[in-house]
């Protein structure tokens, strides 16, 4: 492993490059990244007439945005996180087998919010339905850090959020790791950072990762020819970063893929008496039989239009087909489900053997345990964090307003009501004076800011509970970065705010 000559300094980041420079690093980005499948489609033209049909073929394509350099993390945060990844996966695969616990803390959400409420009633139904099973769980997690940088304490890394959903931008992510290597060994990098080494651009193989965990569910499913269900959104901009995925699942996994949205599934999803889930398929003459559904959609209350996109989403939820995720693996993605497992004693007892700690392994959370350390590891990544409508929670708040942030239980929470679905959320404080080079999507010029660089390790585990039995399979270590400047409160990549970004290890 190299070592940097210097010690890394946050703030002398980015290296200069001259006009010239940037602009030559700008070019031989765009046209990488154009060449290699990085790509977004553009933004509709209002001008223009409707397109024919949802499946009409795009006419064009541009570059998603991008950061001309990686972005630094330190070598030891960055292995801390991956090996963390692991940990994270059982956790929340065993969250989603206990339904007390998730009665107990979404199910309080009912009233407060109507999102929450619409997919914990559904999942309610089916499990007082006698004749739907325990489902197979698929989860294709990841883990959102940002580094954390107080004085008098080490640097850290610290938790945003942990997605259960549609973690989206592996597959791009991925390709803007390949885009930084090939600058590196087509330019050097002018020379500019003795940090911008071979040995400090970690390998990336996120579509890899997220293929095995979907064709690990597409062989527990059982049927060779079987298709897995890719739901969608409608005039989905994103589509490359879901191709890629589609092209790995039928080049590594002989897996052939359908896609579909809500409105189409409506009147497309059927389920025979044995719950064998069937769609049509392009250019087939008959439907085709469905493995696995794997949600890109459905993750916030705009991607339901009214009551028939819930019942769609039931009765998907109905099928043998395993399904990525279940409406209790997304449940259990909640920000309430966070801030009660940082509560002294709920993270022990899903972590750590009978006796041990506070642990409980007697509950059929399955053979995998964990130590001490272990959940030691976990509660150092997180932020305090409290619910405003615990004792005291609300005055607490108004005293530390200016070092805190207001979260709701879920990612975009225009509906909630309440105190009871929101989080208080200590601030983490990134590094000062960080910048980099930021190229938006379909742009043409570089622009120099100060950002703020968040990274995501992805993972995925496949969990099933059958008379006591916990979860089997689950894998890690795949990793995405987006980088945003910080005048921007946004941090969707997908409406601009953000770049796609990888990792620079530092010292």
């Amino acid at each position: 492993m190299a070592s940097d000559p210097d010690p890394f300094v946050f703030a002398d980041w980015p290296p200069a490059l001259s006009d010239e420079q940037r602009a030559e690093l700008t070019r031989l980005a765009t046209t990488y990244a154009l060449a290699h499948g990085l790509l977004y489609l553009p933004l509709p033209d209002p001008a223009a007439p409707p397109a024919p049909a949802p499946a009409a073929a795009p006419q064009s394509a541009i570059h998603a945005p991008l950061a001309l350099l990686p972005a630094p993390f330190p070598r030891a945060l960055f292995a801390g996180a991956r090996r963390l990844q692991r940990v994270y996966n059982v956790l929340y695969a065993r969250v989603a087998l206990d339904a007390p616990f998730l009665d107990a803390v979404m199910g309080a959400l009912a009233d407060v919010d109507d999102f929450t409420a619409q997919l914990w009633r559904s999942w309610r139904r089916l499990r007082d339905d006698a004749g739907i099973p325990e489902p197979l769980h698929l989860g294709l997690f990841r883990s959102d850090y940002l580094l954390h940088d107080v004085p008098g304490a080490p640097l850290a890394l610290k938790q945003v959020e942990f997605n259960t959903i549609s973690s989206s931008f592996g597959a791009l992510a991925e390709r803007v790791s390949g885009l930084h290597n090939y600058l590196l060994a087509a330019t050097d990098y002018y020379g500019c950072s003795p940090h911008l080494a071979r040995a400090n651009l970690p390998p990336n193989r996120t579509t890899a990762t997220l293929a095995a965990g979907l064709a690990a569910a597409h062989r527990a499913y059982g049927v060779t020819g079987a298709h897995i269900l890719f739901v969608v959104q409608p005039g989905e901009r994103n589509v490359f970063d879901q191709r890629w995925l589609e092209y790995e699942l039928l080049e590594k996994h002989a897996i052939r893929v359908v896609r579909q949205t809500f409105a189409e599934l409506r009147t497309s999803a059927a389920l025979a008496p044995d719950r064998t889930l069937t769609v049509p398929a392009p250019g087939l003459p008959a439907p085709v039989e469905i493995a696995v559904v794997y949600y890109r959609a459905g993750y916030t209350p705009a991607d339901y239009d009214g009551a028939a996109d819930y019942a769609v989403r039931e009765r998907l939820s109905r099928a043998r087909a395993v399904n990525c995720p279940t409406l209790a693996l997304q449940l259990a993605g909640g920000k309430k489900v966070q801030e009660v497992l940082a509560r002294p004693g709920v993270l022990e007892r899903f972590l750590l053997p009978a006796g041990i700690g506070g642990g409980s392994g007697d509950e059929g959370f399955g053979p995998e345990t964990f130590t001490p350390a272990d959940v030691a590891a976990v509660r150092a990544s997180w932020v305090d964090m409290w619910a405003l409508d615990a004792p005291g929670g609300a005055a607490r708040a108004q005293e530390d307003a200016a070092a805190l942030v207001l979260k709701p239980q879920r990612e975009g929470g225009g509906n909630n009501r309440e105190r009871a679905a929101w989080i208080a959320m200590a601030l983490i404080a990134p590094p000062a004076g960080t910048g980099g080079y930021l190229v938006r999507a379909g742009g043409e010029e570089a622009r120099r800011a100060e950002v703020v660089s968040e990274l995501g390790v992805f993972g995925w585990a496949l969990g099933i509970q059958v008379d006591g039995e916990g979860e089997e399979g689950e894998e890690g270590g795949a990793w995405l970065v987006r980088t945003k400047g910080r005048e921007s409160d946004e941090g969707g990549v997908a409406v601009g705010f953000s770049v796609l970004d990888s990792v620079l290890l530092v010292d």
